[in-house]
């Protein structure tokens, strides 16, 4: 297949805007580079830039090693797929999945054979002589899918394909999308603004913010230990709690249960590593709090509180016991604590 390359690349519109500001990314043959971030980060222009659908102010692209910011979309042998499904409609699903072969003189066997084997897999075979608007919506994304799949390119580009999904959706055809891409091996550059599906799909997840890479690496890596108060606050449902910190006491003046490393001056615990319970840690951090909102979402719920001038979320298993207005001790145990400096960068 293919290894992907970006070093320092820059996208520039028309009057100076800066869209992407000196990406450099590295995916291996066969993994599955996901790019997340908020709207307007940059993550599409990125992927339009790799498909050829962009051109590239600076820096390069290469696959293999091979740079190809001056080739062309139909050279670069990849395939893509969007968020909108982009099928034919008056085209039977067959020939949406064939269309693309046969612009590229793929002998007529050949053709059928690809289409057919790929509605197996997809398990589209029942559905090939229908057209897109006889089908759901998640039976035309598997053909969306399957039409980039019979092309077999280097690269797999596929964006925000799953957002006009419903949620239950959603989740299967993730888990379709990861065993494919695995059992396919074909080396994919997904972009999402959804940290679930983010942090579900991806080999190597790229964080961005304002046309930046905030961090790189493994998903579970870049959650246990997020590198800035913007990765903290965007990889994880609820966000991460953040409390700032000055001279040793919070925002309300309550003064802080242990000591801040140097530099820090934001304290940050994640819902799921807090408890309510009333034996507090030897070593970790203990919050006056009182409940102002109980969300119970079925296995846990959340408990919405103010402590240290902030609000703050914890997550309880089960069915939460804790009634509005309650007073209540929050703890959080010091390996789990997080620490960021006044530009929002990790220190500890």
């Amino acid at each position: 297949m293919a290894t992907v390359d970006l070093k320092d690349v820059r996208k520039v519109y028309p009057g100076g805007v800066e869209a992407v500001k000196g990406v450099s990314i590295a995916i291996p043959d066969k993994a599955l580079c996901v790019l997340v971030g908020p709207s307007g980060c940059g993550k599409s222009t990125l992927l339009r830039m790799i498909a050829g659908l962009e051109t590239i102010s600076d820096g390069t692209c290469a696959f293999d090693g091979k740079v190809v910011n001056t080739i062309g979309p139909t050279e670069r042998d990849i395939a893509m797929v969007f968020q909108n499904y982009a099928l034919y409609p008056h085209m039977k699903v067959y020939d949406n999945m064939a269309y693309g072969l046969r612009n590229r003189g793929t002998p007529k066997d050949e053709i059928d054979r690809r289409v057919r084997e790929t509605a197996k897999i997809l398990e589209l075979s029942h559905l090939l002589d229908r057209r897109p608007r006889e089908l759901s919506g998640g039976q035309r994304q598997r053909v969306a899918m399957g039409r980039a799949i019979v092309r077999q390119p280097k690269v797999f580009l596929f964006d925000e394909p799953l957002s006009n999904l419903d949620a239950k959706l959603r989740g299967q055809m993730r888990v379709e999308i990861k065993n494919l891409q695995r059992a396919l091996g074909v080396t994919s550059v997904y972009v999402t603004h959804d940290q679930l599906e983010a942090m579900t799909l991806a080999d190597i997840l790229v964080v961005m913010n304002a046309g930046k890479v905030e961090q790189m690496g493994n998903p579970l890596d870049i959650y246990e230990q997020p590198a800035s108060t913007f990765v903290a606050s965007f990889i994880g449902a609820p966000p991460m709690n953040l409390l700032p910190i000055t001279n040793g006491k919070f925002t309300d003046g309550s003064a802080l249960s242990i000591t801040a490393p140097a530099g820090a001056t934001i304290l940050g615990f994640r819902p799921e590593d807090a408890d309510v319970t009333e034996s507090a840690p030897k070593q970790g951090l203990t919050l006056p709090a009182k409940v102002e909102g109980v969300e119970p979402v079925g296995a846990e719920s959340f408990l919405y509180c103010a402590a240290a001038g902030q609000r703050i979320v914890v997550r309880v298993s089960g069915r939460a016991l804790h009634e509005i207005g309650a007073k209540l001790t929050v703890s959080a145990p010091l390996e789990k604590l997080h620490w960021f400096d006044k530009d929002g960068k990790r220190v500890g």
